[in-house]
């Protein structure tokens, strides 16, 4: 990405680093994210960066050890904005003071309001008096360093909005990323500009730099790419195809864990659009062996990453000059399991491809989506010419409904589980609704329930219908579908679906559940 500038993001640990990211690239601006550990003065020669932001995290700038950016960061003469704890360790290196709470913990909607007219970061910003934002800290600044102003305040942050224009350095105590900072995109938009970005990095740049870097990687040597049917793998093989053509055999691997007809959709989608070799591997039986008995979720996923790999390994065998393998992981995947890059942020859950590949494999991973979101991918996949049936279908996971049935998988189970999701999902499309919906599935759950049908005792099994809206997976709230829609699908579920006797619907929103139950 030499010929585009670059904006250079520092994490800290922020659970939500990586939506500072999405915001600049929904600018057209292009922005790497790197752990603090990994800044040093070598770096950030070579990196160049034409601005520098510094994310939040969970950190005191006082406590041993504390996340700290290098020095020369503040030498280089470039716009920097600092969020939250960056506002913080902004004011704790250039002789600002930082106090831990004492009743000024703010979490949560606060309201900002202006104490100085005009600073250019703010243009557009404080028409009505005050501005809504996300606060999420403990510690507070006391004291602001030298050559700094205060700009806006809060109750509890006295200091929510400083700013030295000399240098044009910015900072900020709340999350301007997230959307409960509804005018955040603005503060954005007026850095960068001030920073004399050109905002001409697009997804078709990003297209021509993913590929180049494909070929850099790969050489000669051949790739193989888990392919599930779903946006993210789909467009990673086509791009992986598109970069090195013959050199790419798909694999895509039946875990016995796939929706109702869900193999054979696959498998007929892909070949009858590309001219990609493609493996069909029926080990069903290897998965749901495995997996018997088995509860636990972390125990579920783990499995199941390990049987993907020893599958993965066993077809590369039969591939003359495999030495790589392709995922379509994305940047929620990393977020949740361990922070970009390595960086210091809170594990929530471990994903079955993220995390790398044991030695012993034998294999190098390619994974050219693992710095996009979502939408991201769909626009790449529109970029790439694929059709709408592959970008617009909803996301399911790779552990399957290994993860949609809590408690102990059985065949039984699956096979109402595969049922129950297949009339859900119809209803949604028979009622218009499947693309007004992020993603939409049934979940199983490890309790029978009494029932009568009929004249008839039942003791059967209770599901939980899930749908849920969302920007880029990060968060997400609940469908608010009519009660009429959710009688009229639970009606049909008892109906149809032998085994299943109670219909529940699943109103939480992420945080604090995620999307998937496990």
């Amino acid at each position: 990405m030499t010929h585009h500038d670059r904006l250079l993001i520092i994490d800290f640990g922020s659970q939500v680093t990586q939506l500072i990211a999405r915001r600049l690239r929904e600018l057209n601006v292009y922005c790497e994210i790197h752990p603090f550990q990994n800044v040093t003065d070598g770096f950030l020669t070579e990196f160049a960066p034409k601005a520098v932001i510094f994310s939040g995290g969970p950190s005191s700038v006082f406590a041993d050890g504390a996340p700290m950016p290098p020095e020369s960061v503040f030498k280089l003469g470039i716009p920097i904005l600092g969020i939250c704890y960056g506002q913080q360790v902004m004011m704790h290196c250039l002789g600002g003071k930082v106090e831990r709470g004492h009743g000024t913990a703010e979490f949560g909607r606060a309201y900002v309001t202006p104490t100085r007219t005009r600073l250019s970061l703010l243009d557009g910003w404080f028409d009505a008096d005050k501005e809504q934002v996300w606060m999420s800290h403990g510690d507070h600044v006391s004291e602001i360093a030298p050559g700094f102003d205060v700009y806006g305040t809060s109750p509890n942050a006295p200091f929510a909005i400083t700013a030295d224009t000399g240098r044009n350095f910015f900072a900020v105590q709340f999350h301007p990323e997230v959307h409960h900072t509804p005018n955040g995109k603005k503060l954005y938009e007026n850095f960068v500009r001030i920073a004399g970005f050109k905002g001409d990095w697009t997804m078709g740049a990003y297209r021509d730099d993913a590929i180049a870097k494909i070929r850099e990687q790969v050489g000669d040597k051949k790739v193989i790419c888990g392919l599930s049917g779903g946006v993210d793998s789909s467009v990673a093989a086509v791009l992986i195809h598109e970069a090195i053509g013959d050199q790419l055999t798909c694999v895509f691997v039946d875990h016995g864990l796939l929706r109702l007809n869900e193999a054979s959709e696959v498998v007929t989608m892909f070949r009858d659009n590309y001219n990609i070799p493609l493996i069909h591997a029926d080990e069903s039986d290897l998965f749901l062996n495995e997996l018997e008995g088995v509860s636990d979720p972390e125990q579920k996923r783990k499995t199941i990453g390990k049987l993907f790999i020893d599958v993965f390994q066993k077809y590369a065998n039969e591939i003359e000059g495999a030495e790589f393998l392709a995922q379509g992981t994305l940047y929620p995947d990393v977020i949740e399991s361990v922070s970009f890059s390595g960086g210091p942020s809170v594990t929530i859950k471990s994903h079955h491809n993220v995390g790398g590949l044991p030695e012993k494999m034998g294999l190098k991973l390619v994974e050219p989506l693992r710095e996009l979101f979502k939408d991201e991918v769909r626009e790449l996949g529109r970029e790439l010419g694929l059709p709408e049936s592959f970008i617009g279908r909803h996301p399911f996971p790779g552990p399957g409904l290994a993860i949609r049935c809590p408690g102990e998988i059985t065949r039984d189970k699956l096979e109402i589980l595969r049922k129950a999701d297949a009339v859900y999902i119809d209803q949604i499309r028979k009622h218009g609704l499947y693309d007004e919906i992020w993603q939409a599935f049934v979940a199983i759950l490890p309790v029978r329930t009494v029932g009568v049908m009929g004249d008839y005792r039942t003791y059967d099994y209770a599901c939980a219908l899930r749908a849920v809206t969302s920007v880029d997976g990060m968060t997400a709230d609940y469908y608010p579908f009519t009660h009429e829609f959710l009688g009229e699908t639970a009606t049909r579920i008892i109906n149809e679906v032998q085994g299943i006797n109670r219909v529940t619907y699943d109103i939480t929103s992420k945080p604090p559940g995620t999307i998937e139950w496990e």
